[in-house]
């Protein structure tokens, strides 16, 4: 992972998008606990690289998201993930990388990752 990079996390309730940005803050060296942020929307954590991590799962437009003055965030140094990003899928960056995770039946997660370069 780069600094101004964007990871965008897709999946259901309970896939594990928090889980997956916990062990990225892992090889990071961040320390502190990572927890969801629905309800402060975006999280910030200290490591080799600086993590934004937002969850969208309570923005309803783009226009919302717009007025957090999420730029900073987005396109600074820094890795920026985000939880439920299809909200702001307009808004996202070709450079973007897209990460689906999916419960399979069998309670595993199978995990597709698009746009690594």
């Amino acid at each position: 992972m780069l600094p101004g990079q964007i990871i965008a996390l897709h999946g259901n309730l309970g896939a594990g998008k928090t889980t997956f940005v916990k062990g990225l803050a892992l090889g990071l060296d961040i320390l502190e606990e990572i927890t969801s942020p629905t309800y402060t929307i975006i999280s910030e954590y200290e490591g080799r690289i600086n993590l934004f991590h937002m969850d969208l799962y309570r923005i309803d437009s783009i226009e919302e998201f717009e007025m957090l003055g999420t730029d900073e965030f987005m396109y600074a140094d820094n890795l920026t993930i985000i939880e439920w990003s299809e909200k702001i899928s307009d808004l996202l960056p070709d450079s973007t990388i897209n990460i689906n995770i999916t419960i399979l039946a069998d309670k595993t997660r199978k995990i597709e990752i698009e746009g690594l370069k």
